[in-house]
């Protein structure tokens, strides 16, 4: 019996994402050919076209959905409170929600430089949003004299940056669990804005 055309494009399809992935963070968005990736998923180089129209739209399309996953959750973090309260909250947040992705993570900082620029006019619009969410906290929190903070944008992307860069060193297996570096990080990130 003939197998029905795209019966397992269910499986096949992220099995694809996944290999561009990994490949990708490995060596670089310009040393993985489309055929490195077909070959990962065990699939002739001509049926990943069926998945993909191209590098460059799967490029987009995982940093896309890496971004989209961080807004869904971000908004599901409801995070409340005084200023200082919702930026520990953001913080724990932000670590846990990137500390299993370090593959996704890697390639939106690493290899947003080859987007074209229509779809890098989309992801920074996407990253710039979760980093307004990070730029409110702050500005409420110099409102109410919590916070003292020259620059709200800078402080922003300085403090996104500082929690993103766990990904390049934390281990599992280390001295420390994660909730202690989670407060350990909450700790540094409120005496950086501290009143």
């Amino acid at each position: 019996m003939a197998r029905k055309q795209g019966s397992y494009a269910d499986t096949t399809g992220p099995r694809v994402r996944d290999a561009a992935l990994r490949l990708i963070a490995q060596h670089g968005f310009a040393a993985v050919s489309m055929r490195q990736i077909a070959g990962e998923v065990g699939v002739q180089a001509g049926a990943l076209y069926n998945y993909i129209p191209d590098k460059q739209s799967l490029l987009f399309e995982l940093l896309d959905s890496h971004m989209s996953e961080v807004m869904e959750a971000a908004a599901q973090a409801r995070l409340s409170g005084t200023p200082l309260q919702r930026l520990e909250g953001f913080t724990r947040f932000h670590i846990r929600f990137h500390l299993p992705r370090r593959d996704a993570v890697f390639l939106s900082y690493m290899e947003l430089r080859n987007l074209a620029p229509e779809n890098f006019s989309r992801i920074a619009a996407k990253r710039r949003a979760y980093e307004d969410r990070l730029e409110m906290i702050l500005r409420d929190g110099v409102a109410d004299g919590s916070f003292v903070v020259d620059d709200t944008r800078i402080t922003t992307l300085a403090l996104i940056a500082q929690l993103t860069g766990i990904t390049n060193w934390y281990d599992p297996a280390g001295r420390l669990t994660l909730r202690e570096i989670e407060t350990i990080y909450c700790a540094l990130v409120r005496k950086s804005v501290a009143a």
